[in-house]
């Protein structure tokens, strides 16, 4: 399967990561070769991809938030749980893994998986179903992050499990009022975050799979955040725990 990929930053980290086998690729006749075109171009060179200059009107057809260039790549290639795995005995660190439960949105999802890579964090786990896919959109959304980190599809309570077999500890973040705090101290080790969907939240099965459920203290009129800022920021909490 091919797919567009477009956006300046999503062109450049896929033809850096060379994750994907490429084909066409369209650059606006009109477009300044200089900053990010300039490198995309070298990348494309170093590739033997000769870019065809095309008519904006032509771009805007596959995307009309192209960036001035499209990148026809191959299909995104899902990862394993070993993938993740390895990852992590790579870098020395504990494991430390996202899972994101029906996450629907693609900036959403986008944003999630670019802090996750952002911040060294191994893997991130989604279900098979019911939750939205790395499309294009997503690749543009998270500005290319999906090349840079494993992302698997799995049964998400599966996933769990195979981190409580290596002695993690897996805390969903719920939105609710009943709900505890979360706590710093609990955020060292072998850590997995789960991330509920937009409306949903968490399912019955994945808040069961987890050791504890938190939320983030809300001190304004505000209840909650939505799961890109509400993850983001825990997933930076983690990042401080890990080095403390």
């Amino acid at each position: 399967m091919k797919e567009w990929i477009t956006g300046r930053n999503a062109v450049y980290e896929i033809l850096s990561a060379r994750s994907r086998e490429t084909y066409q690729f369209y650059v606006s006749r009109t477009a300044e070769v200089k900053g990010r075109m300039a490198e995309i171009l070298k990348l494309a060179a170093k590739r033997k991809l000769a870019p065809v200059y095309v008519d904006r009107a032509r771009l805007d057809r596959i995307d009309e938030n192209h960036q001035g260039l499209a990148l026809e790549v191959s299909g995104f290639h899902y990862s394993d749980w070993q993938d993740i795995e390895a990852r992590c005995a790579a870098s020395g660190r504990p494991l430390f893994v996202l899972f994101l439960d029906l996450i629907q949105n693609p900036q959403n999802f986008g944003s999630l998986i670019r802090t996750a890579a952002a911040a060294g964090m191994h893997g991130v786990v989604i279900p098979t179903a019911r939750s939205a896919g790395v499309t294009p959109a997503v690749a543009h959304a998270s500005v290319g992050a999906t090349e840079h980190i494993p992302i698997v599809q799995m049964n998400l309570a599966q996933g769990i499990q195979l981190m409580h077999d290596v002695g993690g500890w897996v805390v969903g973040l719920e939105g609710g009022p009943d709900a505890p705090d979360i706590e710093l101290k609990r955020l060292g080790g072998k850590l997995g975050i789960v991330v509920g969907g937009e409306g949903e939240g968490l399912r019955r099965l994945t808040r069961e799979a987890c050791d504890e459920l938190a939320r983030l203290p809300m001190a304004g009129e505000i209840e909650s955040l939505n799961a890109a800022v509400a993850g983001s920021v825990v997933i930076y909490l983690s990042v401080m725990a890990h080095r403390r």
